[in-house]
Protein backbone atom coordinates (compact mmCIF):
# COMPACT_ATOMS: atom_id res chain seq x y z
CA UNK A 1 0.00 0.00 0.00
CA UNK A 2 1.45 3.36 -1.01
CA UNK A 3 1.77 6.27 1.73
CA UNK A 4 -0.86 9.01 1.90
CA UNK A 5 0.56 12.39 1.39
CA UNK A 6 -0.36 13.63 4.83
CA UNK A 7 1.82 10.01 6.35
CA UNK A 8 4.49 11.03 4.26
CA UNK A 9 4.70 15.27 5.27
CA UNK A 10 4.62 13.52 9.15
CA UNK A 11 7.25 11.36 8.23
CA UNK A 12 9.19 14.13 6.45
CA UNK A 13 9.10 16.12 9.40
CA UNK A 14 10.49 14.03 12.10
CA UNK A 15 13.33 12.48 9.31
CA UNK A 16 15.16 15.55 8.78
CA UNK A 17 17.21 17.41 10.94
CA UNK A 18 19.23 20.88 10.08
CA UNK A 19 23.46 21.26 11.06
CA UNK A 20 25.52 23.76 11.09
CA UNK A 21 29.21 23.95 9.91
CA UNK A 22 31.07 27.47 11.53
CA UNK A 23 27.37 28.59 11.46
CA UNK A 24 26.40 27.50 7.92
CA UNK A 25 23.30 25.68 7.39
CA UNK A 26 23.15 22.34 5.60
CA UNK A 27 20.55 18.90 5.89
CA UNK A 28 20.72 15.40 7.33
CA UNK A 29 18.48 12.88 7.10
CA UNK A 30 17.75 9.83 9.73
CA UNK A 31 17.72 7.56 7.60
CA UNK A 32 20.66 7.82 6.23
CA UNK A 33 22.43 8.09 9.89
CA UNK A 34 25.16 5.62 9.60
CA UNK A 35 26.71 7.40 6.47
CA UNK A 36 28.11 10.95 7.03
CA UNK A 37 26.30 12.90 4.17
CA UNK A 38 24.72 16.63 3.96
CA UNK A 39 22.52 18.29 1.91
CA UNK A 40 24.20 21.46 1.43
CA UNK A 41 22.76 24.78 1.28
CA UNK A 42 23.32 28.00 -0.72
CA UNK A 43 25.52 29.22 2.02
CA UNK A 44 28.39 27.18 1.09
CA UNK A 45 28.29 28.40 -2.46
CA UNK A 46 31.11 28.19 -4.09
CA UNK A 47 32.74 25.84 -2.13
CA UNK A 48 32.97 22.60 -4.56
CA UNK A 49 32.75 18.85 -3.17
CA UNK A 50 36.38 19.18 -2.98
CA UNK A 51 36.21 21.80 -0.17
CA UNK A 52 32.47 20.25 1.47
CA UNK A 53 34.07 16.47 1.87
CA UNK A 54 36.08 17.58 4.70
CA UNK A 55 33.37 18.23 6.48
CA UNK A 56 31.90 14.42 6.58
CA UNK A 57 34.79 12.70 5.82
CA UNK A 58 37.90 13.94 6.67
CA UNK A 59 40.20 11.48 4.15
CA UNK A 60 37.30 9.94 2.10
CA UNK A 61 38.25 10.45 -2.18
CA UNK A 62 35.73 12.52 -4.03
CA UNK A 63 33.82 11.87 -6.59
CA UNK A 64 31.58 13.76 -9.35
CA UNK A 65 30.47 14.09 -12.38
CA UNK A 66 29.54 16.25 -15.25
CA UNK A 67 25.60 15.95 -14.86
CA UNK A 68 23.89 16.07 -18.59
CA UNK A 69 20.10 15.07 -17.17
CA UNK A 70 20.44 11.61 -18.00
CA UNK A 71 20.28 8.02 -16.46
CA UNK A 72 23.55 6.92 -16.44
CA UNK A 73 24.71 5.89 -13.17
CA UNK A 74 28.71 5.23 -12.76
CA UNK A 75 31.13 3.92 -10.28
CA UNK A 76 34.23 5.42 -8.66
CA UNK A 77 36.56 3.17 -10.51
CA UNK A 78 34.62 3.96 -14.09
CA UNK A 79 34.95 7.61 -13.72
CA UNK A 80 38.71 7.09 -13.05
CA UNK A 81 38.59 4.68 -15.66
CA UNK A 82 37.11 7.58 -18.30
CA UNK A 83 39.01 10.34 -17.10
CA UNK A 84 42.29 8.47 -18.11
CA UNK A 85 41.02 8.19 -21.60
CA UNK A 86 42.93 11.09 -23.67
CA UNK A 87 40.85 14.13 -24.71
CA UNK A 88 38.18 13.39 -21.87
CA UNK A 89 36.72 15.73 -20.01
CA UNK A 90 37.96 15.96 -16.20
CA UNK A 91 34.52 14.69 -15.33
CA UNK A 92 32.46 12.04 -17.13
CA UNK A 93 28.97 12.80 -18.10
CA UNK A 94 26.34 10.87 -15.94
CA UNK A 95 23.66 11.95 -13.38
CA UNK A 96 24.46 9.26 -10.73
CA UNK A 97 27.01 7.26 -8.98
CA UNK A 98 27.21 4.49 -6.46
CA UNK A 99 30.31 3.41 -4.36
CA UNK A 100 31.56 -0.17 -4.65
CA UNK A 101 34.05 0.23 -2.01
CA UNK A 102 34.04 2.45 1.62
CA UNK A 103 35.54 5.88 2.36
CA UNK A 104 34.15 6.79 -0.98
CA UNK A 105 32.15 10.72 -0.91
CA UNK A 106 30.17 11.15 -4.10
CA UNK A 107 28.50 13.75 -5.04
CA UNK A 108 25.55 15.85 -7.05
CA UNK A 109 24.79 19.21 -7.58
CA UNK A 110 21.36 20.85 -8.33
CA UNK A 111 18.98 23.94 -8.09
CA UNK A 112 15.44 22.57 -8.72
CA UNK A 113 16.05 19.40 -9.49
CA UNK A 114 15.64 16.19 -7.01
CA UNK A 115 18.83 15.23 -5.08
CA UNK A 116 18.91 11.57 -4.22
CA UNK A 117 21.30 10.20 -1.75
CA UNK A 118 20.61 5.92 -1.02
CA UNK A 119 22.26 3.70 1.36
CA UNK A 120 22.31 0.09 1.96
CA UNK A 121 22.86 -0.76 5.78
CA UNK A 122 23.90 -4.29 5.26
CA UNK A 123 26.78 -3.72 2.42
CA UNK A 124 27.46 0.18 3.33
CA UNK A 125 27.23 1.16 -0.75
CA UNK A 126 26.16 4.66 -1.06
CA UNK A 127 24.73 6.19 -4.39
CA UNK A 128 23.90 9.66 -4.88
CA UNK A 129 21.99 10.72 -8.25
CA UNK A 130 20.81 14.27 -9.93
CA UNK A 131 17.15 13.54 -11.13
CA UNK A 132 15.58 16.55 -12.74
CA UNK A 133 12.38 15.60 -14.78
CA UNK A 134 14.41 14.24 -17.81
CA UNK A 135 16.49 12.02 -15.78
CA UNK A 136 13.13 10.78 -13.65
CA UNK A 137 11.54 10.23 -17.22
CA UNK A 138 14.26 8.51 -18.09
CA UNK A 139 13.89 6.49 -14.87
CA UNK A 140 17.65 7.17 -13.52
CA UNK A 141 16.49 6.12 -9.80
CA UNK A 142 15.29 2.73 -11.49
CA UNK A 143 19.00 2.55 -12.96
CA UNK A 144 20.47 3.69 -9.87
CA UNK A 145 18.75 0.24 -7.81
CA UNK A 146 19.74 -1.97 -10.28
CA UNK A 147 23.08 -1.16 -10.01
CA UNK A 148 22.58 -1.90 -6.13
CA UNK A 149 21.13 -5.38 -6.95
CA UNK A 150 23.43 -6.59 -9.20
CA UNK A 151 26.41 -5.50 -6.96
CA UNK A 152 24.33 -8.09 -4.29
CA UNK A 153 21.80 -5.50 -2.49
CA UNK A 154 18.95 -5.93 -1.08
CA UNK A 155 15.97 -4.09 -1.52
CA UNK A 156 14.38 -4.36 1.72
CA UNK A 157 18.35 -2.95 3.14
CA UNK A 158 18.36 0.30 1.35
CA UNK A 159 17.42 3.68 2.82
CA UNK A 160 16.51 6.79 0.60
CA UNK A 161 16.54 10.53 0.95
CA UNK A 162 15.57 12.86 -1.61
CA UNK A 163 16.78 16.44 -0.68
CA UNK A 164 15.45 20.26 -1.58
CA UNK A 165 13.69 20.49 -4.58
CA UNK A 166 11.00 22.69 -6.75
CA UNK A 167 7.61 21.73 -5.02
CA UNK A 168 4.72 20.10 -7.23
CA UNK A 169 2.74 23.33 -6.02
CA UNK A 170 4.54 25.89 -8.32
CA UNK A 171 5.97 23.30 -10.94
CA UNK A 172 4.24 24.49 -14.17
CA UNK A 173 5.19 21.94 -17.16
CA UNK A 174 3.80 21.61 -20.40
CA UNK A 175 1.43 18.96 -21.16
CA UNK A 176 3.63 17.02 -22.90
CA UNK A 177 6.39 16.74 -20.54
CA UNK A 178 3.82 15.73 -17.76
CA UNK A 179 3.09 12.84 -20.35
CA UNK A 180 6.98 12.39 -20.89
CA UNK A 181 7.42 12.17 -16.64
CA UNK A 182 4.24 10.35 -16.32
CA UNK A 183 5.13 6.91 -18.81
CA UNK A 184 7.95 6.18 -16.06
CA UNK A 185 4.94 5.49 -13.66
CA UNK A 186 2.26 4.00 -16.33
CA UNK A 187 2.42 0.67 -17.84
CA UNK A 188 -0.13 0.80 -19.61
CA UNK A 189 -0.77 3.62 -22.59
CA UNK A 190 -4.06 2.88 -23.67
CA UNK A 191 -5.72 5.35 -22.13
CA UNK A 192 -3.87 9.13 -21.96
CA UNK A 193 -1.28 8.99 -19.57
CA UNK A 194 -2.60 12.45 -17.88
CA UNK A 195 -5.66 11.08 -16.93
CA UNK A 196 -3.89 7.80 -15.64
CA UNK A 197 -1.70 10.12 -13.38
CA UNK A 198 -4.48 12.06 -12.64
CA UNK A 199 -6.28 8.52 -11.67
CA UNK A 200 -3.43 7.91 -9.12
CA UNK A 201 -3.96 7.51 -5.72
CA UNK A 202 -2.11 10.71 -4.16
CA UNK A 203 -1.71 11.83 -8.06
CA UNK A 204 1.88 13.61 -8.30
CA UNK A 205 -0.12 15.60 -10.73
CA UNK A 206 -2.07 19.52 -10.10
CA UNK A 207 -4.04 21.28 -12.32
CA UNK A 208 -3.22 24.28 -13.98
CA UNK A 209 -5.15 27.63 -14.85
CA UNK A 210 -2.84 27.81 -17.99
CA UNK A 211 -4.40 26.07 -20.90
CA UNK A 212 -2.22 22.99 -21.94
CA UNK A 213 0.40 22.85 -18.54
CA UNK A 214 -0.43 21.44 -15.48
CA UNK A 215 2.17 21.08 -12.03
CA UNK A 216 3.45 18.09 -11.04
CA UNK A 217 5.69 16.63 -8.23
CA UNK A 218 8.98 15.12 -10.03
CA UNK A 219 9.43 14.02 -6.15
CA UNK A 220 6.71 12.18 -5.81
CA UNK A 221 6.96 10.62 -9.16
CA UNK A 222 10.35 9.12 -7.87
CA UNK A 223 8.91 8.10 -5.00
CA UNK A 224 6.10 6.20 -6.65
CA UNK A 225 8.40 4.50 -8.86
CA UNK A 226 10.91 2.99 -5.58
CA UNK A 227 7.54 1.89 -4.63
CA UNK A 228 6.82 -0.11 -7.90
CA UNK A 229 9.99 -1.31 -7.54
CA UNK A 230 8.82 -2.62 -4.21
CA UNK A 231 11.02 -0.59 -1.96
CA UNK A 232 8.59 -0.06 1.06
CA UNK A 233 7.41 3.68 2.25
CA UNK A 234 9.30 3.86 5.81
CA UNK A 235 12.64 3.34 3.61
CA UNK A 236 12.12 6.94 2.26
CA UNK A 237 12.41 10.67 2.89
CA UNK A 238 11.88 12.94 1.40
CA UNK A 239 12.86 16.57 2.49
CA UNK A 240 9.73 19.05 3.47
CA UNK A 241 11.55 22.18 1.50
CA UNK A 242 11.17 23.62 -1.93
CA UNK A 243 14.22 25.37 -3.68
CA UNK A 244 11.48 27.75 -5.24
CA UNK A 245 9.91 28.97 -2.40
CA UNK A 246 12.61 29.49 -0.23
CA UNK A 247 15.41 31.52 -1.22
CA UNK A 248 17.21 31.73 1.70
CA UNK A 249 18.38 28.55 1.66
CA UNK A 250 18.89 27.37 -1.54
CA UNK A 251 19.41 28.40 -5.45
CA UNK A 252 16.73 28.01 -7.80
CA UNK A 253 17.19 28.44 -11.47
CA UNK A 254 13.37 28.65 -12.00
CA UNK A 255 13.16 31.88 -10.08
CA UNK A 256 16.72 33.59 -10.72
CA UNK A 257 17.59 31.67 -13.75
CA UNK A 258 21.56 31.83 -12.60
CA UNK A 259 23.62 28.59 -12.63
CA UNK A 260 24.17 28.45 -8.82
CA UNK A 261 23.77 24.78 -6.91
CA UNK A 262 23.97 22.96 -3.92
CA UNK A 263 25.68 20.19 -3.29
CA UNK A 264 24.76 17.17 -2.06
CA UNK A 265 26.80 14.33 -0.99
CA UNK A 266 27.30 10.91 1.28
CA UNK A 267 30.56 8.76 2.32
CA UNK A 268 30.02 5.19 1.50
CA UNK A 269 31.39 3.30 4.69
Amino acid sequence: MIASVSDLRQTQNTAWQWQTWQDLPYLTCNLLSPWPHGFFTRSFYPHAPQDLTPILSSDAEVYRVKQVHGNCVLTPKEIEQAQSEPLEPDYPPADGIITTQTNQAIWVASADCTPLLIGDIKTGYTSAIHAGWRGTAQKIVPQAISRFLAFGSRLEDLRVGMGPAINGTVYQVTNTVAREIGASLVMDTSDDILTALENMPDSPLLSDAFPGRVRIDVRRVNFLQLRQLGIESEQIAIAPYCTYQQPDYFFSFRRTKEKKVQWSGIVSV
